[in-house]
Parts: C-alpha cells; sequence; structure tokens
C-alpha cells in the first residue's frame, strides 16, 4: 500500500509535532484478515494452552516445546517471516496482533513464543545471508527447529558489548572456535539452533554466529533455572567450550554483533509490549469476573468503590497501552512500505523502520509491562486472600508478568535509552529539537486560548501544553549539563516518564476520537482517555518539580516552577465519577470489553 508523504512520521517527532487522528491506526481498524487471525490465535490459546496451565505451571518443558510446534504448524511462528521462507509474511500490525493475543493465557509460553520469533528468528531473517536464510528460516518459522539468543554473560547485562565469549579463528581459516559462557538463556532446553555473539580477537564490538545444537560439539547446558515467574519457559546456563562454527556462520559482517543485538532488542521491545495486551486484558476480566461473583456484606464486591477505583484503573491502562501499540505498529509498517518504495530491500527497509522508532518501541515496552504488573497486583488485591494463593490464577500472573520490567534491557535502561535517543535526533538535525525547544520558551508565559469546537479540543490544548512542558525542561538540562547529562540518571529517568505519558495520552485521544468521528458509541472510552489524561498532568507536575531545583539556577527555578504550573492549568475532571462509571461498564459487561 502507498503512503502519502504527509502520513510518514519520523520516529519522536509526536513530542515536536501535532498528530492528526485520520493519520493513526486502531484496533478498530483491524482487515478482515487480521480479525480472522486474532480470532484463530485466542482459540489456540484456549483450546490448547489455558487447559494445560497447571502443566506448564508444574515446569512441563516437554509439554511446553509441543505447543511451540503446534504453533509452528499453524503458521504463528512465521508471521514476520517472508513467504519463500516459510513464513506468512504479513505486515507489523499483524505481528503485533500475533504476539499480544497469544500471550494471554501463560507467560511460560508467550516468553518461548517471543524469544523464538523475535529475537530468536528476525536476526537471521533481516541479517542472514541467503543460504542462512534457506538453512535455517524455514525450519524455525514452521517449527521444526526452535531458536534461542545467546547475549548475556555474568559480567555482561546490560552493557552487551563486554561480553567475554572468546572466537579464535582456525589456522585453515575455514572455522572459529568459540568458547565462554552464556546465562538466562530463554528457550536453551529444546532449542535447535543458538545465535551466539562473541569477540574475535580485540575487536571493539563483538561478532554474531549461527551455532546449530550440538552437545558432541563443546556445548554444556546448565540446570533449569529456578525463577519466580514464566515456570515452563526453559532458562539455562550455556557453555561452549571450543565449539566449532563454521565462517560462513557468521551473521552479517565481522563485529556486527552489536549492531544486530540494539536492533533486535528494539523488535524485542514493541513485541514484548503487545505481549503484555492480551494477559491484561484477562486479568482485568477474570477480576471482575470474581467481583461479581464475591458477595460480602450481603452484595457484590464490585459494588464498592474501592473496587470500582481498582477495575476502572486496570482498564484505563490497558486501553491507552492498545492504543499506543497499534499506533506505533502501524508508523513501522508505514516507514517500512516507504523505504521500499524507495528501493530499498525487504531487510534494509524493514530493519530501518523499526529503528526509526525506536524511542517509541522503548515507550512501549517501559510503559505496558509496567500496567500489566499493576492490574496483576490489583488483581489479587481484589481476590483478597484468595488472591494469594496459587489456586487463583493471579498468583502466577502476578508472577509471570513480573519479568517484562527486565526483559530487552530493563524498564531503567529504557527510560535513560529514549532521552538519549530523542537527544542525538535532535542533534544529527532529524529532529528539529533545539528550535522546538527555543519556541516553546518564547511561548512559555502565553498558553493560548482555544475554542470548544471538537470534543477533544481543551485535551489537545492541554497535551501542546504537556509537550511544551517537556521541552522546556529538556532544554534547559541540557544547557546545564550538556554532554554529562547522560550522568544525571535521575533527571533522564523524570524526563523519560514525561515522554511516556505524552505519547500515551496522544494516543487514547487519538483513537477515541478517530472512533468518535466515525460515529462509534465512544462514551466509555472518551472517560478513560479523559482519566488517563488527568493521570498524565499530575505525572508530568510531580516530575517536573522533582527535577527544577538541579536543572536550574536557584534564581530562575521559582519563575519556573510557576511556568509549568502554567502551562499544566487545565478543569479538573471529577475523577471519582470517571472511575465509577468506567468500572459500571465492565461490570455490567462481566468482562474487559473495549
Amino acid at each position: 500500500m502507498e503512503q502519502g508523504e504527509k502520513s510518514i512520521k519520523k520516529g519522536g517527532a509526536f513530542i515536536i509535532q501535532e498528530c492528526s487522528s485520520d493519520n493513526i491506526f486502531t484496533p478498530e481498524d483491524f482487515t478482515e484478515e487480521q480479525k480472522m487471525m486474532r480470532d484463530s490465535v485466542i482459540e489456540f490459546v484456549d483450546r490448547e494452552i489455558v487447559p494445560v496451565k497447571e502443566r506448564l505451571e508444574n515446569k512441563d518443558f516437554v509439554l511446553t516445546e509441543e505447543l511451540m510446534q503446534k504453533a509452528g504448524s499453524l503458521g504463528f511462528l512465521g508471521v514476520g517471516v517472508p513467504e519463500e521462507y516459510g513464513g506468512m509474511g504479513m505486515d507489523y500490525v499483524s505481528r503485533m496482533l500475533v504476539c499480544d493475543y497469544i500471550s494471554g493465557a501463560s507467560g511460560s509460553f508467550s516468553t518461548p513464543f517471543g524469544a523464538h520469533t523475535g529475537i530468536g528468528t528476525l536476526p537471521i531473517v533481516l541479517y542472514g545471508s541467503e543460504k542462512q536464510r534457506k538453512d535455517y528460516v524455514s525450519k524455525l518459522s514452521t517449527g521444526e527447529w526452535l531458536a534461542s539468543y545467546c547475549l548475556t554473560e555474568p559480567g555482561a547485562g546490560s552493557d552487551a558489548n563486554s561480553g567475554k565469549t572468546k572466537a579464535i579463528l582456525s589456522e585453515d581459516g575455514s572455522h572459529y572456535k568459540i568458547s565462554g559462557q552464556k546465562i538466562w538463556i530463554s528457550n536453551a532446553g529444546f532449542a535447535k539452533l543458538f545465535i551466539v555473539f562473541a569477540r574475535i580477537e580485540n575487536d571493539k564490538n563483538i561478532t554474531s554466529f549461527l551455532v546449530p545444537y550440538d552437545p558432541e560439539n563443546g556445548i554444556t547446558l546448565g540446570e533449569e533455572e529456578k525463577k519466580l515467574g514464566i515456570n515452563s519457559s526453559s532458562t539455562r546456563q550455556v557453555f561452549f567450550n571450543e565449539t566449532k562454527v563454521p565462517v560462513e556462520n557468521i551473521l552479517a559482517e565481522r563485529g556486527d554483533g552489536f549492531k544486530i543485538a540494539v536492533n533486535a532488542l528494539n523488535v524485542g521491545r514493541i513485541q514484548l509490549g503487545a505481549a503484555c495486551l492480551e494477559a491484561q486484558r484477562r486479568v482485568i476480566s477474570i477480576s471482575v469476573k470474581y467481583a461479581n461473583e464475591r458477595v460480602q456484606f450481603k452484595k457484590p464486591i464490585s459494588q464498592f468503590g474501592a473496587i470500582k477505583e481498582k477495575l476502572a484503573r486496570m482498564a484505563t491502562t490497558c486501553y491507552v497501552g492498545e492504543s499506543a501499540t497499534y499506533r506505533a505498529a502501524n508508523e513501522i509498517d508505514k516507514k517500512i512500505s516507504s523505504l521500499k518504495n524507495d528501493g530499498l530491500d525487504m531487510q534494509k527497509a524493514e530493519l530501518k523502520g523499526v529503528e526509526e522508532f525506536a524511542i517509541e518501541c522503548s515507550i512501549l515496552k517501559v510503559a505496558i509491562s509496567e500496567d500489566i504488573q499493576n492490574s496483576s497486583d490489583d488483581g489479587i488485591q481484589i481476590y483478597g486472600g484468595m488472591g494469594f494463593s496459587a489456586e487463583a490464577p493471579m498468583e502466577a500472573a502476578w508472577r509471570d508478568s513480573r519479568i517484562g520490567r527486565i526483559y530487552e534491557g530493563t524498564n531503567e535502561i529504557n527510560r535513560m535509552l529514549l532521552i538519549g535517543m530523542l537527544l542525538k535526533k535532535g542533534l544529527k538535525g532529524e529532529l528539529d529539537l533545539m528550535g522546538a525547544v527555543l519556541k516553546s520558551k518564547k511561548e512559555i508565559n502565553d498558553i493560548g486560548s482555544y475554542e470548544q469546537k471538537e470534543e477533544f479540543g481543551k485535551e489537545k490544548h492541554l497535551l501542546k501544553n504537556l509537550k511544551n512542558v517537556f521541552l522546556i525542561l529538556l532544554g534547559t538540562s541540557v544547557e546545564k549539563f550538556g554532554p554529562k547529562i547522560e550522568e544525571r540518571q535521575q533527571v533522564l529517568l523524570s524526563l523519560s516518564d514525561m515522554v511516556i505519558e505524552i505519547y500515551l495520552s496522544e494516543s487514547a485521544i487519538l483513537r477515541t476520537e478517530k472512533n468518535l468521528i466515525k460515529g462509534d458509541d465512544q462514551n466509555i472510552q472518551i472517560m478513560m482517555t479523559k482519566l488517563y489524561l488527568f493521570e498524565t498532568v499530575e505525572t508530568i507536575l510531580k516530575k517536573g518539580k522533582e527535577i527544577i531545583p538541579s536543572i536550574s539556577d536557584l534564581e530562575r527555578t521559582d519563575d519556573l516552577k510557576k511556568s509549568i504550573e502554567k502551562l499544566c492549568t487545565y478543569n479538573i475532571p471529577n475523577v471519582i465519577d470517571l472511575k465509577t462509571k468506567i468500572a459500571d461498564k465492565i461490570i455490567s459487561e462481566n468482562k474487559y470489553c473495549f
């Protein structure tokens, strides 16, 4: 599908530009094909995974492998793989849809699924030679082989490029001998192919290798790790002792390993965000059903305000997370399509397309992994004492969701990364970031006015002001610290929270507005959007006040605080009324229904 130039956005541009609702994609825009795929995935989960959850919780790794192979036979493992390599060659939105809906029943399944399809398969699709793709990708897309990604080492976690695993070229130049230790390796227990990162000689950057599993070739697996959750996802150490790897099994070029790792993480981040959504929907649905059934003081506990408070919060964050995820996925699709139209091949177009929206990928990973954690925690509380029992569903949901904040770079790392990436885009001239900062500073005392000609007129105006708040504080931070701003982690964390909430709020506003224009009943969606914007304003005010004394001179501190408060001025909605009505809707439907 050809895209108009105006519809092609730059990653991170949302913070300096306004976006129109007719230029975004929402879950309500799924094609019939996408709806059929979604329904097929839901049916698979309900038929194959839900009935065996207890076996998965009891660490039945054989079952996990069998389920993965069944998913492969149905085409789910190859959604993002080109048809010529045995896949379905579907767009990014469709890939996120599958990651989304296959995650609902068990982290023990969604983890191996994500590790295989994301970081296990796509690096070969995107960086592999034609021979490598033919040799491995077709086996991976059907589930004949399962893949594992061997990056983390005892001394190399967040600092991925510091790994000590070595690759030494043989005297005849035909192969490398890899020696080293990898830890926390998902799918290690049943993988037939490892993507292994190792350093050749004293190279600055690591190199990635495709290593088929062969215990006779110096590969040893450690025992299954004892973990907090995701019990039936295989996680082991992998030891390489002079493992012979043909030179043609280098993925891409020598020294490209770090680049591959970074881009694989971008893919993994947006997939992880998507993979938390259906889990959150099911947690909400299970919680509201229990709340409707549990009677205390002669009425269902769903009728109590304290329970409604939690249900409203859970539903709102889920709605907003959906909005942001599919907005970002579609932007990636449009960028990929544009690059292909410019003559790039599929692999390069996809690489550049995902890389372009690395900021959004980090935002989604952070926000939605925290939303599912908070929702499962609220779910336990709704269940009360029963929620603490392993016999009830919330215990496993809480444990499984906890890993999301650590996977694909911790949320703290991602928060700092996204601000760093934004500043880098500004320095490169890819975004007129400093121009936007200067404009915001000039307008700091002129918050303007708005006419309520549209449903979200005042909300959009407020959102513009919130962007100005962020830009002013970012600019002030850069003025104060210069290049050393990367050392001011607490400042970066606060700035990132502002960006995250702005992107999520804007996504919800645009989704609701788009569906409202189409004539859909959006009464409750409007309420959720306004509720989330209220929370966004409060977050930005709080985070702004926290960092202003650190980033500004003493004589400017009070003026800056007053300016921020002025920009964040708005008519506070009846928050309790909003929460009550949102909760009443899902209580009446007895499920998450948006």
